[in-house]
């Protein structure tokens, strides 16, 4: 998978431009704040049609502008698919080859990507809804299927949380609508804990072999922990688990008025030769974990798509001394999967990885190839 370029009217600081991109590896060279990362971030959206930066979607719409335009052209195989997400104020469209998709998940998978940023070390010191988020998203892009059973799963799991309050309130309220909403929600927490047990498996099959690679030093993990033990993620064992945990913790979910127990409240953890990362790592072995991650997931779309997607890298290179970049650059050129890097200048990057590059200037949201 490849995208081939893309074009930006109203988005951000870019008024109008148009990038033609190497299907290799492309380069965006300036200084801080000239409109790098909203490049980055303008491909995520085409992909994903919501942004990874947190807390900066305000001002996406240029000022006294009444919508943002992102188009991008896709080749996939022999397949070229041409994608567009216009943003207004109150409404998203998306649009391939022209038509209206309505649905998300209908959208979704026509560009894969995989980002890296500085905010992604919260992906450890923060709170694990960020980890689930990121879960979400990964295997979204992968699999309809659990695109699609997660938003049923969050709608039911709406419709019972307000039930349990109206069952704490009205001690007439029919309990048997609680057991239908209960058996619906168990099928989709089957789906969920499955599919996301399987990625981080396939991820522990090579993370530690990328973090070798770029560090020196072995002995990464990624440990999966949902708030219910299981001894099984065969699908009766779950069913039958669940269906117990359930019906043991009804009081209590009742006094809470919520649904305690599932993969809404799942989270995993970084471990290095046996050490938690985020209280027994340091900044820099927190930084290459995620990297790790990140890599690893290559191979998963790779298997399950039958295609590379795409990398994107923002500002990694001011993190990684001399030895780590160029082993990073040469793992990327390795793996054949188009990638898109940000950084301040050219310093210290072996002149192969830039002979076989397209290289950007960025200043002021003007793109100009060197």
């Amino acid at each position: 998978m490849k995208l081939t370029k893309i074009s930006l009217n109203n988005f951000r600081n870019y008024s109008n431009v148009v990038v033609n991109f190497n299907s290799n590896m492309n380069i965006f060279i300036g200084n801080n704040a000239q409109g790098k990362t909203n490049l980055l971030e303008a491909i995520v959206i085409l992909a994903l049609t919501k942004s990874h930066r947190i807390g900066v979607t305000p001002n996406i719409i240029q000022f006294n502008k009444n919508r943002a335009i992102i188009k991008g052209t896709v080749k996939k195989d022999k397949v070229i698919s041409k994608l567009e997400v216009i943003i207004t104020e109150d409404i998203k469209k998306t649009k391939v080859n022209g038509d209206e998709i309505k649905k998300v998940a209908d959208y979704i998978s026509n560009l894969n990507v995989i980002v890296f940023t500085p905010d992604d070390l919260e992906i450890i010191k923060s709170s694990p809804n960020i980890r689930r988020n990121l879960l979400n998203i990964q295997l979204s892009q992968i699999s309809k299927q659990y695109l699609n059973t997660y938003n049923e799963y969050n709608k039911i799991l709406k419709t019972r949380n307000e039930y349990l309050k109206i069952l704490f309130n009205n001690s007439i309220a029919d309990k048997d609508y609680l057991d239908i909403l209960t058996d619906k929600l168990i099928e989709k927490v089957i789906i969920i804990y499955q599919k996301r047990k399987e990625y981080l498996d396939f991820i522990n099959q090579n993370i530690d072999r990328y973090y070798k690679e770029i560090s020196g030093i072995g002995g990464l993990k990624v440990c999966y922990v949902p708030n219910i033990e299981f001894d099984s993620y065969e699908y009766e064992d779950l069913r039958r688990k669940m269906k117990h945990v359930f019906k043991k913790n009804y009081l209590k979910e009742l006094n809470y008025g919520m649904t305690m127990y599932g993969p809404h409240r799942d989270d995993f953890f970084f471990e290095l030769n046996g050490n938690n990362l985020k209280f027994f790592g340091s900044q820099g072995q927190q930084r290459l974990a995620i990297l790790s991650f990140k890599l690893a997931e290559i191979d998963i779309f790779t298997k399950v798509n039958g295609t590379t997607p795409i990398l994107l890298l923002d500002d990694i290179f001011s993190e990684l001394d001399l030895k780590k970049r160029n082993k990073l650059l040469k793992f990327v050129s390795s793996k054949g999967v188009q990638s898109f890097l940000t950084m301040t200048d050219l310093k210290n990057i072996n002149k192969k990885y830039l002979d076989n590059s397209y290289i950007y200037e960025i200043m002021n949201g003007k793109v100009e190839r060197k």
